[in-house]
């Protein structure tokens, strides 16, 4: 793809790959009709709704009559965390983790408000939990433990098999926000996730469109009611053009997810190896346990939003998109132990299936020499 700058906010947003546009455009354009409708073309779009159904079930090996789309995973998170509590009765006890990303956290905050108790397990400083500290959370009313799959802000992949098992061990449900994992790395869910959320524009495909995954013997109260749509879960005329391209993106996903992991490793590699040389870089966060496109990087005596407004055309982050106005230091790294100096220092490069090495190699000389330019301006 040519652009006059430089992508590496993979994790904020993908680019739409070219042929999921091209899936598309029929249900932009001619095929525009109502998934609802009983007439011929309503039939057709219905049949393309459930392909692509089936085709993000065959991504994430499930049955295909166990996905739901809705508006993002966002809207999925809500529907799950807020439809659980409702389902259990009395039963009103979640655990979960500080690192989540605000879609679970301001949803658990607002549980508290009507009752809902809450825990948050911390994070070592390289962002995984404590599984000891994770057994001991349990209580009698405790319905849910939900814990992200990969972090957002440092790519961090949790152990979600061991996670899975002590839950269910204790009889509660598992959800994973997986929004940052779907389609980028591969995930056992069969027997082991009840609940997952994701989006499409993670890996891809459009914005405004994402899913939930629900085990079939899990059963969630709706939030959205008006004309039973979604086998009753999440009422509303579906986004058919949306739900062409998830499929597509899955299916495509399917089919690359190694190759494109493989090429982004390498690229990462090829960053890293130039950017830790510079004195006082280093990665925050677990440096094997971690998605292959993120890197989080702390840079000592930088501040990040000067760096941001120095590289001009590259684009990267320093912290979650969706409070990319908030001038306050990432509750991630908060988390993991860094300072507020420490987390202010920090830029995430996240890298994907259209970077390429000249990109990269653009990228080390332009951040070495803002940061030094930054260095020599604080003294």
């Amino acid at each position: 793809m040519q652009n006059d700058f430089i992508y590496l906010d993979n994790n904020a947003t993908t680019p739409l790959d070219p042929r999921v546009l091209a899936s598309m455009m029929p249900y932009l354009t001619d095929m525009f009709g109502n998934a609802a409708s009983s007439h011929k073309m309503g039939r057709q779009i219905k049949t393309a709704v459930e392909q692509a159904r089936g085709q993000v079930g065959e991504l994430l090996d499930v049955n295909e009559e166990d996905i739901y789309f809705t508006a993002g995973a966002t809207e999925a998170i809500n529907i799950a965390l807020q439809g659980i509590p409702a389902r259990a009765g009395q039963a009103k006890h979640i655990i979960t983790v500080q690192t989540e990303h605000p879609a679970v956290l301001d949803t658990c905050r607002y549980l508290e408000t009507i009752g809902v108790e809450v825990t948050y397990l911390s994070v070592d400083d390289t962002g995984l939990i404590d599984f000891e500290e994770l057994k001991q959370a349990f209580q009698d009313n405790t319905v849910l433990v939900c814990v992200m799959f990969v972090n957002n802000e440092t790519g961090v992949i949790q152990d979600l098999t061991k996670i899975a098992d002590i839950a269910h061990e204790r009889g509660a449900l598992f959800m994973t926000d997986a929004t940052q994992g779907v389609g980028k790395f591969p995930l056992y869910v069969p027997g082991k996730i009840d609940i997952l959320a994701f989006s499409a524009h993670k890996f891809y495909g459009p914005k405004g469109i994402g899913g939930l995954y629900v085990n079939p013997y899990v059963r969630l109260k709706s939030l959205v009611y008006g004309g039973g749509h979604e086998r009753g879960l999440r009422s509303g005329t579906l986004n058919v053009s949306g739900i062409v391209g998830l499929g597509k993106a899955a299916e495509i996903a399917q089919q690359e997810i190694l190759r494109d992991e493989g090429r982004i490793s390498q690229l990462r590699a090829q960053l890293e190896e130039a950017l830790l040389q510079i004195p006082g870089t280093r990665i925050n966060g677990a440096v094997e346990n971690r998605l292959s496109s993120t890197s989080n990087i702390c840079f000592d005596g930088v501040d990040n939003e000067a760096m941001l407004l120095g590289l001009k055309d590259i684009c990267v982050s320093n912290g979650s998109a969706c409070h990319s106005l908030v001038m306050e230091p990432s509750h991630v790294l908060l988390a993991m132990g860094l300072t507020k100096e420490q987390a202010n220092s920090s830029i995430r490069f996240s890298l994907g299936r259209f970077n390429t090495e000249e990109e990269i190699k653009h990228t080390a000389d332009a951040v070495s020499n803002a940061v030094a330019r930054l260095r020599a301006m604080a003294f």
